[in-house]
């Protein structure tokens, strides 16, 4: 049962909003910087801070640790110092294990295992540059996904990161694309519809599918709803 609704709803946006194209990045390295600056940001900001980089020809990991003013260029996407000292210490991993094509010929455990030994490198941003960098089939966990999956009533909100991985990993095929594309959809759904204060329920394009929805549209009967969505706000 649980399968097929997380199946429908990945087929159910792929249908409303189309490939994402995620992750915007030249390299696979950008990438991993990538998914380190957007840590408590917007797309926006990465981009200016990645732009900087790259005008600066700083974008390879000894170039960032030999970029003396790393905090400034970053200065867009925020928390700008402690950004650029999570960027120096994954960089000088990446470098001791020979660089990023021999750190990601290693197993997915491994590779994980390492990224989660440096300072400032959560499941999220380990996973997301397994995922987008390294092009190993690991679904990635971020509020949006545990915001959407909790209000369809097919999770329960207080499970653990990893607990919530295992059962979207159980449930949809360990496919590169699928995870890829699943992750860029849910991130698109929340900051559109499913949005921490004020859901949109009715122009959610998988609200027959959510509990959240239907309860709202109960609560809400007799106003402009969706038949199960809630009150456009």
């Amino acid at each position: 049962m649980r399968t097929r609704v997380f199946r429908e709803v990945y087929d159910t946006l792929l249908e409303e909003y189309g490939p994402q194209h995620w992750w915007p990045a030249r390299t696979r390295f950008e990438v991993v910087v990538g998914a380190v600056l957007t840590q408590n940001t917007n797309w926006k900001n990465v981009e200016r801070a990645i732009a900087n980089l790259r005008k600066r020809g700083c974008l390879t990991p000894e170039g960032i640790l030999r970029c003396s003013d790393l905090p400034e260029l970053i200065r867009p996407s925020g928390y700008y110092n402690i950004k650029a000292e999570r960027l120096r210490s994954l960089c000088k991993v990446i470098i001791s294990y020979g660089g990023l094509r021999r750190l990601f010929s290693l197993s997915s455990e491994e590779i994980r295992k390492i990224l989660l030994s440096v300072k400032g490198v959560g499941e999220e941003t380990a996973d997301s540059i397994l995922l987008y960098a390294a092009g190993r089939p690991v679904f990635v966990v971020d509020a949006y996904t545990r915001r959407v999956f909790s209000r369809m009533g097919v999770i329960s909100p207080d499970l653990r990161y990893e607990e919530i991985q295992q059962v979207v990993m159980e449930s949809i095929p360990r496919d590169l694309k699928i995870y890829n594309e699943y992750h860029a959809l849910l991130v698109r759904l929340g900051k559109e519809a499913c949005k921490k204060k004020n859901p949109m329920c009715n122009k959610c394009p998988i609200n027959t599918l959510c509990s959240y929805a239907a309860e709202m549209g109960e609560k809400v009967s007799g106003g402009h709803t969706n038949i199960r969505g809630c009150r456009h706000q």
